[in-house]
């Protein structure tokens, strides 16, 4: 397996194209990682706590705030 300098050298040498395509999917794939993790964070309770603040902050703040 090639180390992340040696990975690193290979996107340097690059053609623009080719770059911005592994940009693309390396985005797309960090994303998909992220939302993978809100969901599970979701399921097992652990954003409870914005909701708890966002209805603390509605209860604070008539609309218009």
């Amino acid at each position: 397996m090639k180390t992340a300098e040696e990975i690193q050298s290979d996107i340097k040498q690059l053609p623009q194209a080719e770059y911005l395509k592994l940009v693309h999917w390396f985005t797309e794939h960090d994303w998909q990682a992220w939302d993978k993790e809100i969901e599970k964070d979701a399921a097992s309770g652990n954003l409870d706590f914005l909701i708890d603040e966002a209805l603390e902050e509605k209860a604070i703040c008539e609309f218009p705030c």
